[in-house]
């Protein structure tokens, strides 16, 4: 007799219907699996066998077949533990077929029957909303994050016995579907950051303290920089002596970046659905991301792969904050694989089964000393070479950092600046009121184009989102010359130039705006400092 349970597979971070199918017919007793699939897959096979005889359910005598369809995609891990069994469940009778039609199944099992939980869940029922399935069963330990879509029902099982139970009865999962638009957008004053002592916000999402940028005294053009980062998703990099605030800034730059917007929620939390990294008590990640990997970061841990490809650094960083210190530190390999997606928002890990696509746009925001020993532009404590400081720079690529927008020098704060209480305008909440103004203003600006910050206008668009005063184009000009600009850099001024125009109000670009952008690309520069020629 012949069933088929419908499941899914992951690919990425999207999920891929797949057709559990079963025969059992007469012939040599046999257990066997096809379809292209690994050993952990056919492992299946015992724990099915043996979950079922736990339950005083013994497979007859015969030949059973189970085929993993379509037979050109790999099939990993242990999701489909769950709907072979159902599957088998079907072709023997001991469960209606009509129970299972339109219905997704996911689940590993233990052998006692015993539902485990697995990851990509969310990108799963999202699929099967997509296909118009009428419900989804899933271990009862993935539940909140499967009833976070809305449109499907969703039903939670801890055991293979609750399965059987749900085929005859429709079992409900016993929790109500958590709407995304309710969460999606809410912040502190709706519950999703807490306010607490001392200026520090709490994430309740990703239980993550949030640090405030009134704690950084001084620094007004850090502060500024990164309230322009923040504005249009433009790549930073702060370069300074040790202790001048370059760590306290990139930690606080989360807190001043606008709301994820519903698609974007669901964007990370799929994410960190397939990376099994969503907390159990979090169905919806409405925070953006902020990874901060070790400068010893491997190629594999920074960008993803694998035997099995899954998300890197820069993926789980998708529509958050990538903080990489001491970038000079890190291994040239590693760091020049951020080309691809500091330009494209996107990695590509090619396998012999197969190409993996995940998503990659993030906020780089990058620290660095401004030379080894740490101690420059002090000169009379610096102990380095002319020739080390130059070398130390320039392990940081051009092509690296003709990818960044905002290149700022944070000197070393005095003692007066240390000893200012002024918390008016510096606090991250009167920062990310101006930058939620200025995203406004783009998303007004780019309505349907399907364009969220200045820093992805394409380079076709600039012209007609990014008008230029006369003043402004003449100095933009003479900026492209003097600094020997390249397309890619030129581009990136005006998108700047842009987002500087929109934090003040203004419709078209002018000079000063113009002026400010040329600043931020002019420091940091590789030659050899003045004081050493």
């Amino acid at each position: 007799m012949f069933c088929s349970v419908l499941s899914a597979a992951i690919s990425g971070v999207e999920a891929v219907p797949v057709w559990v199918e079963a025969d059992v017919s007469d012939g040599m007793p046999v257990f066997s699996m096809v379809g292209h699939v690994t050993a952990q897959v056919k492992e299946s096979a015992d724990r099915v066998r043996t979950a079922l005889r736990n339950l005083n359910i013994f497979l007859p005598p015969k030949r059973i077949t189970i085929n993993l369809a379509p037979g050109d995609l790999r099939k990993e891990g242990s999701r489909f533990d769950l709907p072979i069994a159902a599957a088998v469940l079907e072709a023997l009778g001991r469960i209606p077929q009509e129970a299972l039609e339109g219905v997704m199944v996911l689940g590993e099992l233990h052998l006692d029957g015993r539902v485990e939980k697995v990851t990509g869940v969310l990108p799963s029922v999202l699929n099967a909303r997509q296909r118009g399935c009428r419900a989804c069963v899933i271990p009862s330990d993935n539940l909140r994050e499967g009833k976070a879509v809305s449109g499907v029902q969703v039903f939670g099982i801890k055991n293979l016995r609750e399965l059987i139970t749900y085929c005859r009865g429709e079992k409900d999962g016993g929790q109500s579907p958590v709407a995304v638009e309710q969460m999606a957008g809410k912040r502190a004053e709706e519950g999703i950051l807490e306010a607490r002592a001392g200026g520090v916000w709490a994430d309740k999402n990703m239980n993550r303290r949030i640090p405030d940028f009134d704690e950084i005294k001084g620094q007004e053009t850090v502060k500024r920089a990164a309230m322009i980062a923040a504005a249009g998703f433009h790549n930073l990099l702060l370069s300074g002596p040790p202790g001048s605030g370059k760590s306290m800034a990139a930690q606080r730059i989360p807190g001043i970046l606008p709301e994820m917007s519903r698609d974007e929620c669901l964007e990370v939390t799929k994410i960190y659905s397939v990376a099994g990294l969503l907390p159990g008590d979090v169905p919806i990640l409405t925070q953006r991301p902020y990874r901060a990997p070790h400068y010893t970061v491997s190629p594999q841990a920074l960008c993803g792969g694998g035997r099995i490809p899954g998300p890197g650094e820069v993926t789980l960083a998708h529509r958050g904050v990538l903080f990489l210190d001491e970038l000079p530190e890190m291994a040239g390999r590693t760091l020049e694989l951020l080309r691809q997606p500091l330009e494209e928002y996107r990695i590509v890990i090619s396998r012999t089964g197969g190409t993996y696509h995940f998503p990659a746009r993030f906020l780089l925001v990058a620290a660095m000393n401004s030379c080894p020993c740490g101690c420059y532009p002090d000169i009379s404590r610096c102990t380095c070479t002319p020739r080390e400081i130059l070398a130390y720079r320039q392990r940081v690529s051009q092509p690296i950092l003709d990818r960044i927008d905002l290149r700022v020098e944070v000197p070393a704060s005095s003692y007066q600046d240390l000893r200012k209480n002024d918390r008016a305008d510096g606090t991250s909440e009167a920062i990310r009121r101006r930058v939620s103004a200025a995203c406004e203003a783009q998303r007004e600006r780019f309505g349907p184009e399907g364009i969220l910050f200045n820093s992805e206008i394409p380079a076709g668009d600039l012209d007609k989102f990014c008008p230029l005063t006369g003043e402004g184009s003449r100095l933009m000009e003479a900026a492209f010359r003097s600094l020997k600009l390249s397309a890619r850099g030129y581009h990136r001024i005006l998108r700047v130039a842009r987002t500087i125009a929109d934090l003040e109000g203004a419709d078209t670009v002018s000079e000063a705006h113009v002026s400010e952008a040329v600043c931020y690309r002019q420091q940091n520069s590789s030659v050899l400092p003045a004081e050493y020629s």
